[in-house]
């Protein structure tokens, strides 16, 4: 792998444009299988949409194996083919309007490699910006890692522990096929992982669909922002810590500590995603 060339990516920026509509609002809502409300242009936006925003419409020739993009053009030709969701950090800094278009600039922040007990790793971090009227409403940062296929064989990592914090349950879900599915289709995310089961099992070595990163966070962010109490959540930031699967529960757990919440989404026993949150003062 010439990491030399990978890096000279480091620094590309693109910009893309989608319009925050009513429907998309009603549709991220009713996915979630939130109450009904009938958005308004000039309302506030549900938060986590702000991941079905600004996504690249490629056509079906430009995917690759897994349903994702080829990595061509914008994004670094990692020949590392598992694709993962590791973390992300964001900040709020204003709420998204329905109704107003949305920019997204997307800069390649950092690259690095690194060897893991499963083989050869690659980070990339991006960092997104999204605005309305030229004003800042969301800064993220994104951490995404590329891994090897598979062995035959290979025992799965050691599951976390759950550890003594965030005990406290404030909801459950058994997300299903069609959440993943619905989620997948407002985030126009191809990725095979979440909805083709022999794909998942068969290439990429897991035991069932996977739940996207992003859902599990979004549903992490809305039972933080909910110990707010009328507080705006500021900052968020996650980790993926291991797979949470399609049919086995997954509980959310909170914990509000001063100006900051803990929060975590547990899985079969193991911690599946840990996050903290920041309330503006």
């Amino acid at each position: 792998m010439d990491l030399d060339h990978l890096k000279s990516w480091i620094g590309r920026t693109e910009v893309r444009s989608d319009l925050l509509t009513p429907r998309l609002a009603e549709a991220f809502d009713a996915m979630l299988d939130e109450e009904p409300r009938r958005y308004e242009s000039g309302d506030e936006a549900p938060l986590g949409i702000h991941w079905c925003l600004g996504n690249p419409g490629v056509r079906a020739s430009g995917l690759g194996r897994d349903g994702h993009p080829k990595r061509e053009g914008f994004m670094p030709p990692v020949p590392l083919p598992r694709r993962m969701w590791a973390a992300g950090a964001l900040t709020f800094h204003a709420p998204l309007i329905v109704g107003l278009n949305v920019t997204r600039q997307t800069t390649i922040a950092s690259l690095e490699l690194k060897k893991g007990r499963s083989g050869l790793l690659c980070f990339l971090e991006l960092d997104h910006l999204y605005m309305q009227e030229g004003l800042p409403c969301v800064t993220e940062r994104q951490t995404l890692v590329y891994r090897e296929d598979p062995k035959l064989g290979e025992s799965p990592p050691e599951p976390a522990a759950t550890g003594d914090a965030c005990e406290r349950i404030v909801q459950t879900i058994t997300p299903d096929p069609v959440l993943l599915f619905r989620y997948s289709a407002v985030t126009f995310n191809g990725h095979r992982i979440h909805y083709d089961q022999e794909y998942a099992r068969k290439v990429e070595g897991y035991p069932d669909l996977v739940v996207h990163g992003p859902l599990i966070a979004t549903l992490l962010l809305r039972a933080a922002a909910r110990e707010g109490r009328g507080r705006r959540i500021e900052h968020f930031a996650f980790r993926g810590l291991s797979p949470s699967f399609v049919g086995r529960p997954l509980s959310l757990a909170t914990a509000p500590v001063g100006e900051k919440v803990e929060a975590k989404a547990l899985s079969d026993g193991r911690v599946s995603m840990a996050a903290q949150g920041r309330f503006a003062s």
